[in-house]
């Protein structure tokens, strides 16, 4: 069989390797799997040898920033540091986030996901003080939606700086206007006096509206920095019924061993989902000139795992000063969170970290190769592990809805007239 090219109508892919957590198994297993009008079967189909090639059912990348996206070619970082990345974003917005610049740039991300083998995306939406801005965002994002149901299923959160709660007014008009979208309410937090007063307006406005959270948390390698026991802390106090999503969490694995441990066992019975962001925290954190890292910047995942906090790993940004690089391929992000994060040697079951976690963090379909489960498969000539995360696996097939789909990646030079330079 030419791998590239799959027969078409009912099949049934003899000789496939899954992973067996998916399945209530452990390791990895040798079976097949059929597919019959276009959903997973018991049985069936012309059969065909796949000779061993391993079988995901379609990620879920549950923290992206589609608003953000492709915009390193004009506004690239200068110095590829957190502070050199908040300003060149800063720098670029004025007078270009609008209905003529954000749709081609996201339309660009979700290409190359939906190519990737992406069924889902939670995207933040900048909201810093711009209001018209921000509006724009969400429209623009509502018709992006539109456009892409039934291929990519999307949601997003706002992002807004948690000061903005010292005006409880502008959280509520913020707090509607996602809430008409059937958003997700967010902020980036970071200690400041106020914090547990603002992080109460944030919940509260949620609350109200029955919303759900998502933080930007701790990005940062100073370990005195701990706004994550904040919220673990609000979450429990208010007894908030919502899910409450924190990201990133670097400054946990500089902190002492007891605080962060404390701090993760408040987490855990806050019941809060965890999303990591490896490659991102990998560029920004711990860059200082010329010198070498010392720090990864990755959250503490195992120790989390091991607690039951519901832990994912996610793309974050693509080719904006935040990450120079990036494709939105949920197969890269778990090649490189397996390497930088050491899940190998590790439990044989965080493949659902980037397919049970955060379609569950998300309130979203489970991925599943159970009968009657959707054909959306993510197909790799790799047999195991090491092949597969040796390579970047180019020649994946993808199926959705039991069709073949092509894998044709839009070009660069798409967003060409975008670039000019301010």
């Amino acid at each position: 069989m030419d791998f590239k090219t799959l027969p078409s109508g009912s099949i049934r892919l003899e000789n496939v390797t899954l992973p067996g957590c998916l399945i209530g198994q452990s390791g990895l297993v040798r079976t097949s799997v059929s597919i019959v009008d276009g959903v997973i079967a018991p049985d069936g189909g012309t059969p065909v040898d796949m000779g061993g090639a391993m079988v995901f059912p379609c990620f879920v990348d549950m923290h992206t920033h589609l608003d953000k996206g492709h915009i390193w070619p004009r506004s690239p970082n200068p110095d590829g540091t957190f502070m050199g990345a908040l300003e060149a974003v800063r720098d670029d917005k004025p007078g270009r986030w609008d209905a003529t610049d954000l749709p081609p740039r996201m339309d660009f991300s979700l290409k190359c996901a939906y190519a990737h083998g992406t069924r889902a995306i939670r995207t933040h939406l900048d909201y810093f003080g711009e209001t018209d801005d921000a509006r724009i965002s969400w429209d623009v994002f509502a018709q992006i939606r539109a456009d892409w149901a039934g291929r990519i299923d999307l949601q997003a959160a706002v992002l807004t700086g948690i000061d903005m709660a010292a005006d409880p007014a502008a959280v509520a008009d913020c707090a509607d206007l996602v809430a008409a979208h059937n958003g997700i309410l967010g902020a980036v937090t970071y200690p400041e006096p106020d914090l547990r007063d603002w992080l109460m307006t944030y919940f509260d406005a949620a609350a109200r509206r029955g919303m759900n959270l998502d933080f930007h948390v701790d990005e940062t390698m100073d370990a005195n920095v701990n706004t994550l026991k904040d919220i673990a802390e609000i979450a429990l106090e208010t007894g908030f019924e919502g899910k409450t999503t924190v990201g990133h969490l670097c400054s946990l694995s500089v902190m002492p061993e007891a605080t962060a441990m404390a701090t993760l066992d408040l987490v855990a019975q806050a019941g809060m989902d965890v999303v990591s962001l490896p490659m991102c925290n990998m560029y920004l954190q711990d860059r200082i000139g010329a010198c070498t890292p010392r720090n990864r910047g990755i959250t503490l995942v195992h120790e989390m795992k091991a607690r039951g906090i519901n832990v994912s790993f996610a793309s974050d940004n693509t080719r904006d000063p935040f990450y120079a690089y990036g494709d939105m391929d949920v197969i890269e992000v778990m090649r490189e969170a397996t390497r930088i994060g050491h899940l190998d040697h590790s439990d044989d079951d965080w493949t659902h970290a980037f397919l049970g976690n955060p379609a569950r963090a998300c309130g979203m379909p489970v991925p599943s190769l159970a009968p009657g489960a959707p054909a959306d498969l993510v197909i790799c000539r790799a047999r195991e592990w090491t092949e597969l995360f040796s390579r970047p696996q180019a020649d994946r097939i993808v199926i959705r809805g039991g069709v073949q789909i092509d894998r044709t990646l839009p070009d660069y030079a798409e967003l060409d007239h975008l670039m000019e330079a301010k």
